[in-house]
């Protein structure tokens, strides 16, 4: 019969568990001192900054500066230049359309004389309104881009707005705000017509349509 070695008896759970402890604390003492020399070259780095360069970069092919082009393009259809150029008519009747309100709301508080605050605040709203038309929407650098047709429906916008203007600087009587309420609604509807009729008819439906709609994208 063979004999068998004798085998070693098995270790004691409670020494594997000792020893997996003092390997888990050697492992984290390690790894705080890994973390205190990280600690040291941070430090280092943020005191003495990164090494300059000893060589120019050069620099990327797309960013180098291009020449100036020799003379200013055109602004082509459907740019944001051509869109305020053909849209500063389109403004002009929104502001002679809030003038008219302003100057027909005023009329209604007549009755408490010209030094009311309600007469008073909507004339200066009514002013206000032709400021911003002359000022923004019908300078002379918009006006000449403008097509031939459209240019003289623009040119008697702005003159009728600084009459109209002088005329709200200097009122002082009920009958003379009758009298402009009057000229200025009548007026209005003048430029609308025109307007549209000029846009349906040069431009076509469909652009006619899209400069609507920009414009009002643009008032809201």
């Amino acid at each position: 019969m063979i004999r068998l070695p004798k085998l070693p008896a098995p270790p004691d759970p409670e020494d594997i568990l000792s020893v997996i402890d003092k390997a888990s604390d050697a492992i984290e003492a390690g790894l705080n001192i890994i973390d205190k020399v990280a600690d040291k070259f941070d430090q280092a780095a943020q005191r003495f900054g990164p090494p300059e360069p000893t060589t120019p970069t050069r620099a990327p092919e797309s960013q180098k500066e291009s020449p100036l082009p020799a003379a200013i393009p055109q602004p082509s259809e459907g740019s944001s230049l051509a869109r305020i150029a053909t849209a500063c008519v389109a403004c002009a009747v929104g502001h002679f359309s809030t003038s008219s309100g302003e100057l027909k709301e005023a009329l209604r508080f007549k009755g408490e004389g010209m030094t009311s605050h309600e007469v008073l605040d909507r004339i200066a709203g009514a002013l206000e309104e032709q400021n911003a038309l002359e000022r923004e929407d019908l300078t002379q650098e918009k006006i000449q881009r403008l097509p031939e047709w459209e240019k003289q429906i623009a040119e008697e916008a702005l003159t009728q707005s600084r009459q109209l203007r002088h005329r709200l600087e200097t009122i002082q009587s009920v009958d003379e705000l009758e009298a402009l309420t009057a000229d200025t609604k009548r007026y209005y509807i003048k430029l609308f017509r025109q307007w549209n009729k000029g846009r349906f008819g040069y431009l076509g439906a469909d652009k006619a349509e899209a400069i609507a709609q920009r414009v009002g994208e643009s008032d809201g």
